[in-house]
């Protein structure tokens, strides 16, 4: 590809900077993507922007990918492509846009974090001598025990724990009501909270969670004080509210293999959310196969 062509790519930047007006660090982005398709065109002995298809692009995502360009990258690259090729045919230097439909590589779902039931206990096992750790207890054993979202934990209220019957009544996502049960560990540390939250809440709160004004609790707050159990825990990782959703959700699906029953305690409107906590460890899906399979029991 001659100067003339590159030069096409000089232009497109000083549209990007001084008409579109983005940024330094956004108009360089393009310019190294574009500089990269520019090689890729030379070495494919392709003269001119025209003479790019639809195929090449394709190659030209594969070629990265099998670099190690995340695909997230690659995406990019081809964004600053079709971009380039709408300018290139706004001003008549194009007659298509082969960008057009050329998709990068799925990124790989990131598996959620956990921690392992060994880990969680550690968590958990702290003594409680006055009323905030009494309450972020209760907090932390509710979390684990029903596998709740934080905003849906933060706006729980009085009447909806059935401390009797051992049920939650949660609002989640899309407005939509589920009735989660409630374990005996978290039953044992709302109880010891209820008594707490009475002398320090005000007027007619009625959020089961508050702080030592008497006030609901925020997400913020909630997040900040599970973190700081994790660290004086020792337990080594970020520890974050969802971790213990996801850890409810590995570790009963690991005991029980009902993935339906997991959709429903988690609320997943969709299956196929849940199935990113089929990632079973090896060695558990070893125990399971050889104590479950006819032909892998051993005599």
């Amino acid at each position: 590809m001659d100067s003339d062509e590159r030069e096409w790519i000089n232009r497109f930047l000083s549209h990007l900077a001084h008409e579109r007006r983005l940024s330094a660090h956004t108009v360089a982005a393009y310019g190294h993507d574009l500089s990269t398709l520019a090689e890729f065109c030379k070495r494919r002995t392709l003269e001119s922007w025209q003479a790019l298809e639809n195929l090449h692009l394709r190659t030209f995502a594969a070629a990265q990918h099998g670099a190690g360009l995340s695909p997230r990258s690659i995406q990019r690259r081809l964004s600053a492509a079709r971009t380039f090729y709408e300018f290139l045919m706004r001003e008549g230097h194009c007659t298509r846009n082969p960008a057009l439909e050329v998709r990068a590589p799925k990124p790989k779902k990131r598996l959620p974090a956990t921690l392992d039931a060994d880990q969680m206990g550690r968590l958990l096992a702290f003594r409680v001598d006055d009323s905030l750790s009494t309450r972020d207890k209760a907090i932390m054993e509710l979390f684990y025990s029903s596998g709740l979202r934080l905003a849906e934990l933060a706006g729980l209220d009085m009447a909806a724990v059935d401390i009797k019957d051992r049920t939650v009544r949660v609002l989640g996502k899309g407005n939509k009501t589920r009735i989660v049960p409630i374990g005996r560990q978290a039953i044992d540390a709302l109880k010891n909270w209820l008594p707490q939250r009475a002398g320090l809440v005000k007027g007619g709160i009625q959020a089961l969670f508050v702080g030592q004004s008497g006030r609901p609790l925020s997400v913020r707050a909630v997040q900040l004080r599970v973190a700081a159990w994790g660290r004086r825990q020792g337990i080594g990782v970020h520890v974050h509210p969802h971790m213990f959703r996801h850890s409810f959700a590995t570790h009963l699906l690991e005991s029980s293999g009902n993935l339906r029953g997991v959709q429903e305690l988690l609320g997943h409107a969709n299956i196929g959310t849940t199935q990113i906590y089929t990632h079973l460890d090896f060695q558990h899906l070893a125990t399971v196969y050889e104590a479950a399979h006819p032909r892998a029991r051993r005599r």
